[in-house]
């Protein structure tokens, strides 16, 4: 697989151990809603991860496997002072890179814990209803994404649905670094129980933090949820 990362730090690669926030979007989405982090996080070099089939890789066919996403992943970076952001779909792909590259800290936003998503991905891909829900609770209006976008952004969160469907879950230790599972108070789809389900994935630190809004809360709270990532960076 081609390389996977988005730079958005200009000073990056001569930036050496700069301290590093790699995110990760939620499914059907594309790493530039990252750029902005960095213009509001100038001490940090943050990366996004941006599979084929969205933004500027629209033409690529879309990845084989989490399994190689991950490889891809954890064979380009290399960042000592690392925490691993991950929204949704795109915090289980970071659960799984952090078992790789041992960050800081894991911080997953309105995600499940890894053993709801085996499987979870059949009820996606075998009726559209659930995905249209998702894609309705984005908040787009006709002004923001017309017919045509629509059903080509329909067709990525599909594709990201079968790509779940690869998930393997595998027996081992937990974490060793710090893992937070961030909620939307107004999320239907990803409960505080949920989120609790994350604490056996953690062996150090585990910490539940809830927001207002839904399950893209994030979008929306930047000027809350920076701050909490800029301060877990060693």
């Amino acid at each position: 697989m081609t390389a996977l990362l988005v730079c958005f730090d200009p000073s990056r690669p001569s930036a050496g151990d700069r301290p590093t926030l790699l995110c990760l979007p939620q499914a059907g989405a594309g790493a530039g809603q990252f750029r902005q982090w960095q213009q509001q996080l100038p001490q940090i070099s943050v990366v996004g991860v941006q599979l084929p089939g969205r933004e500027e890789r629209w033409a690529e066919p879309p990845a084989e496997s989490v399994d190689a996403v991950v490889d891809a992943v954890a064979a380009e970076l290399r960042a000592p002072r690392l925490v691993i952001f991950g929204h949704s779909f795109g915090g289980l792909l970071g659960h799984e890179i952090a078992h790789r590259l041992n960050p800081a800290a894991l911080v997953v936003a309105a995600c499940r814990p890894p053993w709801m998503w085996v499987g979870a991905g059949h009820g996606l891909v075998a009726d559209d209803t659930e995905l249209h829900r998702l894609l309705d609770a984005r908040g787009l209006d006709a002004d923001d994404l017309d017919e045509d976008s629509r059903e080509e952004l329909f067709e990525v969160m599909r594709a990201d649905a079968r790509l779940s469907l690869t998930y393997k879950l595998r027996d081992r230790e937990p974490l060793s670094c710090t893992v937070e599972a961030w909620g939307g108070d107004g999320d239907d789809t990803v409960t505080p129980q949920h989120l609790d389900g994350w604490a056996p994935y953690a062996g150090k630190d585990f910490v539940r933090r809830q927001f207002p809004g839904g399950h893209y809360f994030c979008q929306q709270r930047l000027k809350e949820i920076l701050p909490i990532l800029e301060g877990l960076i060693p």
